[in-house]
C-alpha cells in the first residue's frame, strides 16, 4: 500500500490546478503489479476538468487494462504559492470518481480497496469501494 500512496504523491506533483489550487494524485495497482498514475487537470471552463482518478483510469483503459485494476490510492491537498501540495487530512474520491472506479471494479468483478491519504502523510483511510459507493449502478445493471 505504501508504494501505491507514494506513487500517488509523485503524480500529484504534476497536478494542473490553477483555479481550485487543490492538487490531487491517484495511483492504480493492476493485477500484474504495475502501477498507473494520474493527476488532476483543470480547465478554464471548469466543467471540462479531469480528476486524477479519471486520468489514471483512462490511462489504464488506453493500455487495455481497465478490468485489471485491483487497488487505488488517492492523495490531495492545497497548492501553495511554491506549487507544493500540503494538507494533513485524507482525501477521498469525489462522487464522479467513485462511479468511474466502480466501472473498473465491476468489469474486473472485484471490490476495489481505496487508500485515501493526505498530501503530507499521516492517517490513511482504507475503504472498500462498496463502502464509498453503496448501491452503485454499473455494467452489471445493464446486463453486461
Amino acid at each position: 500500500m505504501n508504494d501505491l500512496i507514494e506513487a500517488a504523491r509523485a503524480a500529484a506533483a504534476f497536478a494542473h490546478a490553477p483555479y481550485s489550487r487543490f492538487g490531487v494524485g491517484a495511483a492504480l495497482r493492476l493485477a500484474d503489479g504495475r502501477i498507473i498514475t494520474g493527476s488532476n487537470m483543470e480547465n478554464a471552463s471548469y466543467g471540462l476538468s479531469l480528476c486524477a482518478e479519471t486520468v489514471a483510469l483512462a490511462r489504464a483503459n488506453c493500455e487495455g487494462h481497465l478490468a485489471d485494476v485491483v487497488e487505488v490510492a488517492v492523495i490531495g491537498g492545497a497548492l501553495g504559492p511554491d506549487g507544493r501540495i500540503s494538507g494533513t487530512a485524507p482525501v477521498t474520491p469525489c462522487g464522479r470518481c467513485r462511479q468511474m472506479l466502480n466501472e473498473a471494479a465491476q468489469l474486473g468483478r472485484r471490490d476495489l480497496m481505496i487508500h485515501c491519504a493526505a498530501a503530507e502523510g499521516g492517517e490513511v483511510i482504507s475503504l472498500a469501494l462498496s463502502a464509498l459507493l453503496p448501491h452503485a449502478f454499473g455494467p452489471a445493471d445493464l446486463g453486461l
